[in-house]
């Protein structure tokens, strides 16, 4: 990989979107086998933010169900433990696809790249804001924001978009608390045992555990649709896998069979147990053992959609969620085509 030329993209595009979601990968596994010698149509590298988080799970499922095979694309599967690394291999041209959340879409048109999600996995955030048990009886909701530490993934991650946007939604002022950086998994884990911060907003698995061992409990939750709108408004589009718009554009074939593939898995996804999708991943993905696994699926489960289609009033809840707040967004709405920033041309043709 070209890391230089990543950097680079990275420092001048992409220095306030620090990740696509929320969980880092609690383990990576970067370079994950491609579909294997026997598909001889295209190969796709596709990099993914964080190949074990459940918000992602369609891109893993997909390739263990041999859905890529059989769609006649070789998919190589990359990890990256934050969002921004995959954003940033997507704009170097090191890989062709990338599985993130579809902010970044917004946030990159507003600074003038053309990026497109091409499937839509997610119709809600699938995140969760965590208090610490410590925390519990002192914050009751996003007005008691003021003066806390927050966890997040990254400063500028999706995780701090939702937290800045939850407090000013709240009457709290982004200046009155104070976004702390503690990533993912074992480290978000450990920052709330030690007190490092008061709540933090984070995914699954690591909601699954956090609540299994008391370390805290959930103070909103949007791994449904129903908790997307009471806490956002609407509904909320996130993990997709998007593409650069030219690149879409020159490889329709492709990408045709790229959707094939994914609507087929979220079709598979929705008649089928979160046992049974916990069967179906690699082992390792289940740390916390297999029913904390399987539990965890089925709470974000609700997020996914059936047919990979973007629902028609989510772009402009993203909007409206980064219009409150980001510094390439806040005023310059109407200069925004959500058009642009997503199609819905594969999906409707999927099998």
């Amino acid at each position: 990989m070209r890391r230089t030329a990543a950097a680079a993209v990275a420092a001048v595009l992409l220095l306030p979107l620090t990740a696509c979601a929320n969980d880092a990968a609690s383990s990576s596994h970067t370079g994950a086998a491609p579909a294997g010698p026997g598909v001889d149509g295209p190969k796709v590298k596709i990099m993914v933010g964080g190949l074990d988080k459940v918000i992602y799970l369609p891109a893993m499922l997909t390739q263990r169900l041999g859905f890529f095979a059989e769609a006649g694309v070789n998919v190589e599967l990359m990890s990256e433990p934050a969002g921004v690394n995959a954003t940033t291999a997507l704009l170097a041209g090191d890989v062709q696809g990338a599985v993130g959340f579809y902010d970044h879409t917004i946030d990159l048109q507003a600074k003038g790249k053309n990026v497109e999600s091409v499937v839509q996995f997610a119709q809600a955030p699938g995140e969760v804001e965590v208090v610490s048990a410590k925390q519990a009886d002192a914050i009751r909701g996003a007005a008691d924001f003021k003066g806390r530490k927050l966890g997040v993934t990254g400063i500028g991650s999706s995780t701090d978009f939702l937290t800045k946007y939850l407090a000013v939604k709240n009457g709290v002022a982004v200046s009155e608390f104070s976004p702390i950086s503690v990533g993912a998994g074992q480290t978000f884990i450990a920052a709330m045992q030690q007190g490092s911060i008061d709540a933090g907003m984070t995914t699954d698995p690591t909601v699954a555990t956090i609540l299994d061992k008391k370390i805290g409990t959930v103070l909103y939750d949007m791994r449904t649709p129903e908790g997307s709108r009471a806490a956002l408004g609407g509904l909320y589009p996130s993990s997709s896998l998007y593409m650069n718009t030219d690149w879409v554009n020159r490889n329709k074939d492709t990408n045709q069979r790229l959707a094939n593939a994914f609507v087929k898995t979220l079709k598979w996804m929705s008649t089928h147990t979160p046992a049974e999708i916990a069967a179906k991943m690699p082992a390792d993905y289940a740390q916390g053992g297999a029913e904390q696994y399987a539990e965890a699926i089925r709470a974000t489960l609700p997020m996914f959609t059936t047919d990979g289609v973007m629902p028609s009033d989510g772009p402009g809840t993203v909007l409206a969620v980064l219009g409150a707040f980001h510094p390439d967004v806040k005023g310059k709405e109407g200069a925004i085509d959500l058009g642009r920033t997503y199609t819905t041309e594969f999906v409707n043709k999927a099998g």
